[in-house]
Formats: structure tokens, sequence, C-alpha cells
């Protein structure tokens, strides 16, 4: 493999962006594909009317709504690194999906409304980030608009998450006075709407701009000077180790929907990013560089293309070299596969993809063999990489087809889409209905419409309400323990599952079934 594996690997920067719902997620992907030069024509989400559309909102609902419901995985290159970004569903419904992607990746983007600061969501996301140590990189968007002070911004990001921040730049104005970006990682003013050639003003060893510049003249510019010495003298120190270990958080001032700010954002991220790191497994840590070849499923995507009916499994690539055609095992199963359908994306349009090494992200066309979690490895050692995130549903609904007739694609539709891990299936005991739990109300609406539009089955959803499962540890239960208060039923792996209707049955279920050992999967930590 040699050193050019090594640079290839070291050369990686996979990240997914991390944000509330319309901070400007997709907006920001978009341009940051355009200076990869991955697309040439950036659509806004929202522009119903010219029919265009951003490119990592590849689903129709998702195009009908403006919002994204899965994570797209998108790959471009620039200066001589290798960037996959994996756009994240914004909706808190969505946030399983999201949560898994967060394990394929090395870092994090997060988003911030300026105007908006730090939302319920963003502060959901940043804390599975923090729990994993992933270095995390802080945009603050939308400075063309009217939105808080920079320095409210930054104590809310200290206070709400907790982590300490580095302003690589700051703000000129904002809103219909915004200016320009004063950078201090680079030692220079990034003007805002000017020709490209007055874009960048060199600073001076004291941090101001020589001669007399129009820009001088300016209040902002005065009142950004005694900003940027206020952060000198009681702001953080800048650490490339702080940042690495994710305890320092470098923040970037700018707007993407105007494209400003974000090559500068990009230029750094790329410096300070992290390459594929060590992944732990269930034989200790596995080396990004070692030549085993190894990946894991963390997501499972149907119908990325409903005119053939697919599957899709993405991996992340974690050690050695993907060769197409190449034989791997499957632990979970004690088979071996044959690789030899493989594609990269750039979210609709896929490309065959021949080799790929660690920190890629790599799409197997896929007839129904993996799930999410899966570890695929090659040579002798048959390891597990840490298991993946389960949510436990909140949400259920009774579903059954419209159409007796059309029971197979009933079938057919709802096996799949469950084993994308957004909903879960359930079957009650007794009389074998079909119960689906999710996390969020958004969840059964994608289902149904995407039922019907790529299974071309119409389903009747019954509201059964809010419930609390909990899993059976075991395989014998007593079937007359299930009533309208606690009721058993079996998840798709045949496992057994109470659904309690409130705490209060939950806990009068335990006092009297003592012999019963109940657990929820989100506590489990292996």
């Amino acid at each position: 493999m040699g050193n050019n594996f090594k640079e290839e690997v070291l050369s990686r920067r996979t990240f997914a962006i991390i944000s509330h719902p319309d901070a400007g997620k997709t907006t920001l992907t978009e341009k940051l594909l355009l200076f990869g030069g991955a697309i040439r024509d950036a659509g806004t989400v929202k522009a119903k009317k010219t029919g265009k559309f951003a490119t990592s909102d590849w689903m129709e609902i998702e195009k009908q709504r403006g919002i994204s419901v899965t994570s797209s995985v998108m790959q471009f290159d620039y200066d001589d690194f290798r960037v996959n970004i994996l756009d994240t569903p914004g909706h808190q419904d969505f946030s399983e999906d999201t949560y898994r992607t967060l394990m394929a990746v090395d870092s994090a983007v997060m988003i911030v409304d300026s105007a908006k600061g730090i939302e319920e969501q963003t502060l959901k996301l940043f804390k599975v980030c923090r729990m994993r140590g992933i270095p995390i990189f802080t945009f603050m968007n939308k400075l063309d608009r009217q939105g808080k002070s920079p320095l409210e911004l930054l104590a809310e990001l200290e206070e709400v998450l907790g982590i300490e921040s580095y302003p690589m730049n700051w703000p000129i104005g904002m809103g219909k006075e915004f200016l320009g970006i004063y950078d201090r990682f680079n030692n220079r003013v990034e003007q805002f709407r000017v020709n490209e050639e007055e874009r960048f003003i060199p600073l001076t060893n004291d941090g101001e701009i020589a001669g007399d510049h129009p820009l001088k003249s300016s209040g902002l510019y005065d009142q950004t000077l005694d900003e940027i010495m206020l952060l000198n003298e009681a702001g953080n120190e800048f650490s490339a180790e702080k940042i690495a270990a994710g305890t320092l958080t470098p923040v970037f001032f700018g707007s993407a929907l105007t494209n400003f700010g974000v090559q500068t954002f990009l230029e750094s991220y790329l410096q300070f990013a992290p390459p594929p790191k060590a992944r732990n497994s269930s034989v200790g840590e596995i080396d990004p560089l070692g030549e085993q070849f190894s990946g894991f499923v963390f997501k499972i995507q149907a119908n990325m293309n409903p005119a053939h009916r697919d599957r899709i499994a993405f991996i992340r690539v974690c050690s050695g070299k993907f060769e197409r055609g190449m034989t791997v095992n499957i632990p979970r199963l004690g088979k071996q596969i044959k690789l030899s359908q493989s594609t990269s994306f750039m979210a609709e349009e896929r490309n065959t993809v021949d080799e790929a090494v660690s920190g890629d992200i790599i799409g197997l066309y896929d007839t129904g063999t993996y799930q999410i979690g899966d570890t695929l490895t090659t040579g002798k050692d048959n390891f597990q990489y840490e298991r993946l995130p389960q949510f436990t549903p909140e949400l259920y609904v009774r579903v059954s087809a419209k159409n007796v007739m059309k029971q197979k694609s009933f079938y057919k539709g709802i096996q799949q889409l469950v084993q994308e891990g957004a909903i879960q299936l359930f079957k009650t005991v007794r009389m074998e209905e079909y119960l689906l739990g999710a996390v969020g109300q958004l969840q059964f609406e994608v289902f149904e419409h995407r039922m019907r539009n790529e299974y071309n089955a119409e389903v009747l959803m019954e509201r059964v309400g809010s419930k609390i499962a909990r899993w059976v540890d075991g395989d014998v239960v007593d079937e007359n323990l299930s009533s309208s208060r606690s009721m058993l039923v079996k998840d798709r792996f045949d496992h057994y599952v109470f659904l309690f209707e409130n705490d209060f049955a939950l806990r009068w279920f335990q006092e009297k079934n003592p012999t019963v050992k109940l657990y929820n999967p989100m506590d489990q930590h292996e």
C-alpha cells in the first residue's frame, strides 16, 4: 500500500453539518460544493417557483417541504484534500438518523443562525458531539441580516454549550450595515459585496488597515477594532490541541446565502480538522492506516433511484482500502460477501466507485443483507465496531393496507422502510396487527408519503398515542400479561416488548411482576 495510501488517508476530511432547521445548513453545504467544483449552479432550497432545489435534498417530500429528512453524502476535492460532507436532517423527528451519522464522521460543523442564537436541536446534537469528543467548528450564519451582537453570540455559545470559543474572524457591522469580516487568523479584512480584486485588505502588524482606506472612515471599523482588542486581551487563546480534543471551537462569521466568508471558513477548516482517527472495536482500537479493510454500516436508504427500487447501505471506511469486487466478512452473519456493486455520491448523481480509503463513505447496493451497525472486515480478525445508538420510539400508530389487493406491495414497502431505521415495526402478540413506532410525528407522514409514491401502497394509520417501550430481557414471557395499559408486542427481530401507557403503568407492572426483567436499549452501552 505504501506512502501513497497513507497520503490518501491523511487527505480525507469527513464531517457532518449540524444545526437547527432553517439555520442555513443546506445552503452552506451547497456553497461548499460550489467551491469544490462539484456543482456549477447553486439552487436555493425554498425556490419552489423556479423548480430549482438544493443538490442535497433529493427526495420528493424534501423538495415539497424544503426540509432535509435523510442524510445525504457528498464528496468533492479542494486543494489537496478530499472532503466528505454528510448533510444531516435538521428536523428533530429525524435526530436518530443524525445521531448515527455523527458516528461516521471525524468532525462536525455547527451552524448557528445569528438572529436566533443556540437553538434546541443544535444543543441536542452538540451534546452528542461532545460526548464523542468530536472537534466542532462553528459558523455564525446570516450576518447579512440583523441579529444578536457577536459578543452576545459568543457568550451564549460558551454558557449554553459549555465549550471555549476562539473567533477566527469578527464581523464589521451586520444586516444592512454589514461591511465584511475582520479576519484575525489571516490578518486581513474581507470586504462584503465588493469586486474580487478589492475583497481582501491586508492588515499591519498592529492589526490595522494601512493608509487611508475608505473603510477606516466608518464608525463600525473603529467599533470592530475595540472589540478585537477586547478579544485579544480577555478572550481564549487559540489552541490547535484543544480544537482537536473538541474542547475549543473556532468560530467563523459569514453569510452562506450570499456566499460570504464560506471560502475562508473552508480553508481554515481543512487546515485544522482531523484526518480519519482510530476507532474502538471489540478487539481494541483500529488504526485507519492499517492494511486490513474494515468499515461499518451507519445508514440504509431505500429507493434512492425510484426507477430501480434499489436500496443502498452507506458504509464508513475505517481502515485499509476498499476495492470493488473484494470479498468481506460480516461477523454478525458469520458469512462472506463479494462487494461488486458500489457507488459514491453527489446527492442524486452517482458514480461507480472502484477504490476508497479510510474516511471515505461508499454506498453498497443491498438486497436485504445488511443491518444498521453491521461491521465489514477482511482478514482473519472478525471484530465488530461499537454499537450504534437506537432510539426508543415514543409515538405509535396502527398501520394496515387500505387495499387488500395491494398487500404484497404493502409488506414489501414496510419491510424496506423499516430497515432504514427511522421507524420501528412491532406486531401485537395476539392479533398480529402491525404497529409503527417513531420518535416524532413527521416520520409517520414521510412513511405514508413514501409508501404511496414509491411502493404504490395506500396505508391506513390509526393513532395509538405515546407509549413507554421496554424490551424484555429473555425469550420467554407470559402472553397473558398483555393488557390495554401494558401491551405486549414483538419487534422485527422477534424480541418481546411491552408498550406501557405511562410511567405509572410501567412502575405498577414492575412491582407486580418482579421476575420480568425490562430494559431500555438507549441505556445500554456495550
